[in-house]
């Protein structure tokens, strides 16, 4: 049997269940993060060298120069048109369709004059900028992702960043053709065979031969995730993600195993991710629990998700739908779908949330790979106050001033009488000398 833990709305303990089964423990291993503190330091010193060093010690790779472990767009390009056609199209419809998506998310620059008689010839306005390069860390090896390329250099591209950088470990040197077709497809500029901590600071601080960028996106285990902590505010970085998160609102009506399989789809990931149905008839959570036991055993990482299940997994009970709403909300999950009839109705109910899947044809697993939205998304309740990667995450905003000299009169006399308020003078003095002129 399965030990997911069965909780009702209507419990007097409820709500500390409910918290205990939220609660992530995101302390960081001092292990990893002295690890990870002294392969930064020591590739900031050392450059290239380290990194080739690194290399050969996790990645088991012989090589003796940076130019052995750099992809030519040959060699992208060859891996495109070796692939099977069926892998090949598909690769192609997803991109093509997360372009589509990403392309309406351009910021536009913009201005306005001053309408006031006393400030008449002032501009005001935003100008936005593409980044000029970023980082693209891709995770390799075993966990392989050609949609992770996809969902981050396409926006980047759509930005206007004018060079993609990727770097994506080989162990053993083995190269996955899915996810070097995915570079080529998405125009990624170089490809370096590095990973882990020593390729975020490549990216970070720069090496003779990996140039520096400005920021670095995409997933990669608790090593990288450390690396990216330690850089930001010398690069920005896209976010520091916890466990995949789903979060299922049913009526009651939806096949017990198209639910179960949903539930699934996120715990295969790793054991701390987490898989919640919530819905308002106990007969129901019993057929999805019979679901899960019935279809584990044709799962390959049935261990991964049984733990997942059992760790931080729940089936929950509760009144109504619109408490269903309100639960989800607390939650603030990284996937949510309504797996209702008329889900339309309950989409204006959802304040928090990274992504919500509409409609019980609508999978998650779509979103992960081609419906076009991105699919890194905020998790551990971060979506109360963040958002899905984007083009905006590749554009920054700079704004624009120009004060005439009739309302460099009005404005300095009131910025000088807030600056001498906050005991500034030199600001006031600077406005005044405008107003005196």
């Amino acid at each position: 049997m399965i030990g997911i833990k069965r909780l009702a709305s209507t419990d007097r303990d409820f709500r500390q269940r409910l918290d205990a089964l939220l609660a992530f423990d995101a302390a960081q291993d001092e292990t990893v993060e002295g690890t990870v503190a002294r392969i930064l330091a020591d590739v900031k010193a050392r450059g290239d060298a380290a990194v080739i060093e690194y290399t050969r010690r996790f990645d088991g790779l012989s090589v003796s120069s940076m130019a052995e472990l750099e992809l030519s767009q040959n060699e992208l390009q060859q891996a495109l048109a070796g692939l099977p056609s069926a892998q090949r199209q598909a690769l192609e419809a997803a991109a093509d369709r997360v372009h589509s998506y990403h392309r309406r998310q351009t910021l536009q620059s913009w201005q306005y004059e001053d309408e006031g008689e006393e400030t008449h010839g002032t501009m005001l306005g935003q100008k936005v900028t593409p980044l000029d390069r970023v980082g693209l860390y891709v995770p390799g090896g075993k966990a392989s992702y050609p949609s992770s390329v996809l969902m981050n250099a396409i926006p980047a591209r759509v930005a206007g960043v004018r060079e993609l950088i990727m770097v994506v470990p080989t162990p053993a040197g083995e190269h996955n053709p899915l996810v070097l077709a995915a570079a080529a497809l998405a125009s990624v500029d170089r490809v370096f065979t590095i990973g882990g901590a020593q390729a975020v600071a490549a990216l970070a601080y720069g090496t003779e031969s990996v140039p520096q960028v400005d920021k670095i996106v995409g997933p990669g285990n608790a090593y990288v995730a450390a690396a990216k902590r330690r850089v930001f505010g010398v690069v920005g970085i896209d976010m520091v993600a916890g466990p995949s998160e789903i979060l299922v609102i049913c009526d009651g009506k939806t096949d017990p195993d198209w639910v179960a399989m949903d539930l699934f789809s996120q715990a295969e990931h790793d054991e701390l991710a987490q898989s919640i149905l919530i819905c308002p008839h106990a007969a129901y959570i019993d057929r999805v629990a019979a679901s899960l036991e019935k279809l584990l055993p044709t799962m390959p990482r049935q261990q991964v998700i049984r733990a997942a299940l059992e760790n931080r997994g729940a089936l929950i009970e509760v009144r109504d739908l619109e408490e269903a709403c309100q639960i989800a909300n607390r939650i603030a999950p990284e996937h949510l779908e309504l797996s209702l009839a008329d889900a339309e109705v309950w989409v204006d109910k959802i304040r928090h949330a990274g992504a919500i899947f509409i409609g019980r044809y609508t999978s998650e697993s779509l979103g992960d790979y081609c419906a076009g939205p991105n699919h890194v998304l905020p998790t551990s309740g971060s979506a109360r106050f963040s958002s899905p990667l984007g083009v905006y995450d590749f554009q920054k905003r700079t704004s624009l001033i120009r004060v005439s000299q009739a309302g460099s009169k009005t404005l300095g006399r009131i910025a000088a009488t807030l600056a001498y308020g906050e005991g500034l003078p030199a600001h006031a003095r600077s406005a005044e000398y405008r107003v005196e002129s």
